[in-house]
């Protein structure tokens, strides 16, 4: 054979070898992003400054969801680095370019952290959060800071108004992290970050379509982040996929001996929570069913049966998918209980958040009280925040509260071992998102929640939870299904959630918020 015809052949074949398929923005992964990385399909550079031009075309026009405050513009410098790391040496690490946005509850010593308040407007801090530091050196870009209820309540917040929901801008995105959950829904960044007291991970993630996590509280680090309440505070993943939540989580959970809470967490972390996504995950698992948590629930309701109708589906699609359902699961008095251990913990936040400030000596103000006579809190919040002002952890109250508390969880143990039970689900809300009021601003009650809330008893006991896409209601809106289990039994909560997503895919993304003309 001739050396001509032996390189024409050698051309031929190589012409036949399968090519990477094209980067589409919309909707990527972090796998996505690393492939194309990796094939040179994008530069780091290319792939964040298409990302800025959705925030730019969607967060204030457009459909205006104001998911993001503040944009990082050295976010540009920060992935041409990468890339001139990238061409060096490799990879920085697991999420090289992996633009992610962070809720302004947790600090950034590049750009401001207002805590969702005028009164912090032009607050940069001094330091990064933990959080922030680790995402940076496993080579995330921190694209921006999502807006964020009022220190870490609700859907607004005097320092950027309302945030609305990606799939209906008419309501709320849930709090507080209803930026991150906007924003990621809307394909602003790759993944996210929330900040979960009572919910506020898995609200946002569940009415746009999205997947949350609250970590069982000793996993991730707070220290950098404002707290509320420091025995239920959080931080966790807000993504489009499972996956995704479990590589954010192997990067950003640890000890960290600024937050002794953490010490708690060593030696319960696995290698990577990665291991744990198996399609089978959910053959042989028993689940129990949760049916109602909020009181304020109406069964009676238009609304309410057509999220049931999501839910039932959803129960019905884990036993086809290999789950040994229990339902209900009966705990006695678990509504009255829950509330109870939740609301009634007015005693820790004052304390906390003077505290906090004290470590800042460029903060504005100094003291809870010096916020709220700032006069620039929304109304809706100066009123709830007021509640707490006075209160103490060395009240007789909250002795009896760590009480009930420890009995509720005993009582949520007690009904797993009896049923052997390897997690609960439930409906995430039992209700639509509420609709925006048009004077939400200001209102001195504004409920920022609506009926049916039902994220209150993961908090309230220590537990994880996650929330998944269960599919749509008859008006078009996302509905969220939350699996809950034992504390540090996120590898289970990874199993059961991944079967059930790959067993389904109820992810679309919002109509409002399509690709750009141009965009890969």
């Amino acid at each position: 054979m001739s050396r001509g015809l032996v390189l024409a052949l050698a051309i031929g074949l190589a012409g036949m070898r399968p090519q990477p398929a094209p980067f589409h923005l919309l909707e990527a992964s972090i796998d996505d992003v690393r492939a194309a990385l990796a094939s040179k399909r994008i530069t780091c550079r290319a792939l964040v400054d298409l990302y800025i031009k959705r925030i730019d075309a969607y967060n204030k026009s457009g459909p205006a969801l104001n998911a993001v405050q503040t944009v990082n513009r050295r976010a540009l410098q920060d992935a041409e680095r990468l890339d001139a790391a990238f061409a060096a040496s490799g990879p920085v690490g697991p999420l090289h370019c992996v633009p992610v946005l962070v809720k302004d509850q947790v600090e950034t010593s590049d750009m401001p952290t207002t805590y969702g308040s005028a009164v912090f407007k032009d607050f940069i801090p001094q330091r990064d959060a933990t959080i922030v530091t680790k995402l940076k050196k496993a080579g995330a870009v921190i694209l921006g800071k999502t807006t964020m209820g009022e220190y870490a309540s609700g859907f607004i917040g005097s320092a950027f108004g309302i945030v609305r929901n990606a799939y209906d801008p008419v309501r709320a995105a849930s709090g507080s992290s209803g930026g991150t959950g906007s924003g990621v829904a809307a394909n602003f960044a790759t993944a996210g970050i929330g900040e979960d007291t009572g919910g506020s991970i898995r609200g946002p993630a569940a009415v746009n379509n999205l997947v949350g996590l609250r970590p069982t509280l000793p996993l991730v680090s707070r220290f950098g982040m404002m707290p509320a309440r420091p025995t239920t505070d959080t931080l966790g993943p807000i993504t489009r996929s499972v996956r995704d939540a479990a590589i954010l989580l192997d990067v950003i959970a640890g000890y960290d001996a600024n937050d002794p809470v953490t010490a708690y967490a060593v030696g319960q972390m696995p290698p990577s929570y990665t291991q744990f996504l198996s399609a089978d995950g959910l053959k042989g698992a028993r689940i129990g069913v949760i049916r109602a948590i909020d009181t304020r629930t109406d069964p009676s309701s238009a609304d309410y049966k057509s999220v049931r109708v999501v839910v039932d589906r959803a129960i019905g699609d884990l036993k086809k998918l290999g789950a040994e359902i229990v339902d209900p699961v009966t705990i006695p008095d678990l509504t009255g209980r829950t509330l109870k251990v939740y609301d009634g913990n007015v005693f820790e936040t004052e304390a906390a958040t003077d505290q906090y400030l004290a470590q800042h000596p460029n903060a504005p103000v100094k003291t809870l009280r010096e916020i709220l006579l700032s006069g620039q809190v929304v109304p809706s919040r100066t009123r709830v925040l007021m509640g707490v002002v006075g209160h103490t952890t060395d009240e007789p109250g909250y002795l009896q509260l760590l009480k009930m508390k420890e009995a509720l969880r005993e009582a949520v143990l007690k009904a797993m071992a009896d049923d052997r039970l390897d997690a609960f689900v439930y409906a995430t809300f039992d209700h639509p998102p509420v609709i925006i009021p048009p004077d939400a601003m200001t209102r001195t009650v504004v409920d920022s929640t609506g009926p049916g809330n039902n994220r209150r008893l993961a908090p309230a006991i220590g537990f994880p939870a996650m929330t998944v896409p269960a599919g749509f209601s008859a008006g078009g809106l996302p509905v969220g299904l939350e699996f809950m289990a034992r504390a540090f039994a996120e590898p289970t909560l990874f199993k059961l959630a991944y079967a059930y997503e790959q067993g389904t895919h109820h992810r679309k993304p919002p109509r409002l918020t399509p690709a750009l003309q141009g965009e890969p």
